[in-house]
């Protein structure tokens, strides 16, 4: 990424150390995972559409430990896997809107809140902005060689009310708690680098 790209990275001495994370990223273009995996401080899992494991990125993808998930189906094998990741104590990434859109965490899946709640790992929101503002010469698919991106990580909240209830009323609750925080994080990060928001 540094090499291809200009990352400045904010607030990365923000995610604990140690112990679970959940990094919940806001998603705009097929980038941002790559960018967030290399200038994050810790090795990150990410769950990725099963759809993006093709061809020779299959063994690449699974060998760095990132995590196939189907859409279409509540895909048991992935959320083991995902879960297995914050009980060893390692970082999950997660895409909450679940799909590419406007990256501004308008539409939250529960995914993030299931895992926050069920392993009581902190969640990290970080907004990456830049990535779409114009698009490569040589590369289409890709911002410009050289250009920069901003990766702003952000103050780790918890998602639950400290209760530990899974029911569907807490998961609810959770994820309107992360969507407050997320989506404030992605106004304080573009206050942070002077990039406000393409819809205003």
């Amino acid at each position: 990424m540094y090499g291809l790209f200009r990352p400045r990275v904010l607030g990365a001495w923000k995610v604990p150390a140690t112990g679970p994370v959940i990094f919940a990223v806001n998603h705009s273009h097929n980038i941002d995972g790559p960018m967030v995996m290399g200038v994050a401080p810790r090795p990150t899992h990410f769950l990725i559409k099963k759809e993006a494991f093709v061809g020779p990125l299959d063994p690449f993808l699974t060998g760095i430990g990132q995590l196939k998930v189907d859409r279409a189906t509540a895909d048991r094998t992935a959320i083991t896997q995902a879960l297995g990741v914050l009980e060893n104590g390692g970082v999950l990434g997660i895409f909450p809107e679940g799909t590419r859109g406007e990256g501004d965490f308008a539409s939250l899946r529960a995914g993030l809140a299931y895992f926050a709640v069920r392993s009581g790992a902190p969640i990290v929101p970080i907004a990456v902005l830049g990535s779409t503002d114009r698009r490569g010469r040589l590369i289409k698919a890709l911002p410009p060689l050289r250009s920069q991106v901003d990766v702003v990580f952000g103050d780790p909240f918890d998602a639950g009310d400290g209760s530990g209830r899974r029911t569907r009323r807490a998961l609810d609750e959770a994820t309107e708690r992360i969507q407050k925080q997320l989506t404030g994080h992605l106004e304080n990060a573009r206050r942070l680098t002077g990039r406000q928001a393409t819809l205003e």
